[in-house]
């Protein structure tokens, strides 16, 4: 792919393409992560809800999992609330889930269909699927109420090849912008066509959601922790910078002999795939997404995964599977085997996690030492002291003063 930048050949220069002016980069040479402390703090993490997870594009889901009118899907992070629903018209739309009563929830499941009206469950005010409010009970008991003005609050939302991306706060590129660099490789599936795979999950860890990035952004363990992904990647696997805001990973495979069940039977069953472009018919290909998002392109499939801090010791992690309707058998098994390849994957990934966190909270941890290897890392870290300055001290700053401290350091109003 033109553009991509190799792990092992990131230069200064490559790092700094297109990054605003002032923006902070550590030497190459210093091979340090984050901070110990920004692991387990609670002013940190009320700040990163504000200025990483409100002021982001965040993915809620695909359309495909909202294929009829009245469907919906929400999304809680950072103490807010999402609701996306496909409108009477078709189209898709994003609002906050939000009451202009009460501030209850107006859909209380992650996903379902609210009809032609969607329903507060708390005293039943009635909004538009366009977000408009429809009317309330006991209406005489208010004084009259503009329906514009009460309707649901819009937020910022896009749509990209499918995805269903919004923004709580602030302003920059679009997801279009950001993903410019592989919109190729998106635009030669049909991804808005794809529907719901399996059901979408979640998993909570007691642990800072970093610690889970930390171990998600690079591949230099996967020769180690990952003995499915060694077996059916090889030596191929390769980690890749493209912007500041946006990595992919690229795993090829079949080119020796698998030796576990799953990926050699994974291997055998996965048919040719000649309606993709030659690189996607024998390669899993990991796009990760500032702040927190990665989507995976399989020959078969298509999956996304996310984490969000809950507090400073508790995070999510929730995504879900996407494929074409295709009932072919191999097809079938492939896709069987994939998840149970990535069930292993995961499992030995959470493990990892915790260890690496319990680590950082250790009087004796001191800091990471990256290798060539691990540039993905080093290089979300950046972003991380872009968006908070404050990470660039070895020390916590003073309890009560993280955010003006911050403030300060950015010299901008937190």
């Amino acid at each position: 792919m033109q553009g991509v930048i190799a792990s092992s050949e990131v230069t200064r220069e490559a790092l700094d393409v297109s990054l605003p002016k002032g923006e902070r980069r550590r030497p190459l040479e210093q091979r340090g992560g984050l901070p110990p402390w920004a692991y387990d703090n609670a002013e940190l993490t009320a700040l990163e809800k504000e200025l990483v997870f409100r002021r982001n594009w965040l993915l809620v889901g695909h359309v495909g999992q909202i294929p009829k009118v009245g469907d919906y899907m929400t999304l809680d992070v950072a103490d807010e609330r999402a609701l996306v629903v496909r409108g009477e018209d078709g189209a898709v739309r994003a609002f906050h889930n939000l009451c202009r009563h009460r501030g209850s929830r107006v859909v209380a499941e992650p996903k379902g269909n609210c009809g032609r009206v969607i329903t507060c469950p708390f005293h039943g005010w009635c909004y538009e699927l366009s977000g408009r409010l429809r009317g309330v009970p006991r209406p005489k008991t208010f004084p009259k109420l503009d329906r514009d003005q009460y309707g649901l609050k819009p937020l910022d939302c896009e749509i990209w090849h499918g995805f269903v991306f919004v923004r709580f706060k602030g302003s920059g590129p679009s997801m279009a912008e950001i993903l410019a660099p592989v919109e190729a490789d998106f635009a030669a599936r049909p991804m808005a066509d794809l529907r719901t795979y399996d059901e979408a999950w979640s998993y909570e860890f007691e642990l800072d959601w970093k610690a889970a990035l930390d171990v998600d952004n690079e591949g230099y363990h996967v020769p180690v922790a990952h003995p499915s992904l060694q077996d059916l990647y090889g030596h191929s696997y390769r980690d890749n910078i493209l912007s500041d805001k946006l990595n992919l990973s690229i795993g090829d495979f079949g080119d020796k002999p698998a030796s576990l069940w799953s990926v050699r039977h994974y291997m055998k069953a996965l048919p040719e795939m000649s309606e993709l472009p030659a690189d996607q018919r024998r390669s899993w290909r990991y796009y990760g997404i500032f702040p927190n998002l990665v989507i995976t392109l399989f020959p078969d499939m298509v999956d996304f995964y996310q984490f969000f801090p809950i507090d400073s010791r508790r995070s999510v992690m929730r995504g879900g599977y996407l494929a074409l309707p295709d009932s072919r058998r191999e097809i079938r098994l492939s896709r069987y085997l994939l998840q149970r390849i990535n069930r292993m994957t995961g499992d030995e990934d959470i493990q990892l996690i915790k260890w690496a966190w319990e680590g950082y909270r250790s009087s004796a941890f001191e800091d990471i030492m990256l290798s060539d290897d691990e540039q993905v890392v080093r290089a979300y870290h950046d972003r991380l002291r872009d968006v908070l300055p404050v990470l660039n001290l070895r020390e916590a700053p003073a309890p009560g003063t993280i955010a003006e401290t911050n403030r300060r350091l950015s010299g901008a109003a937190v």
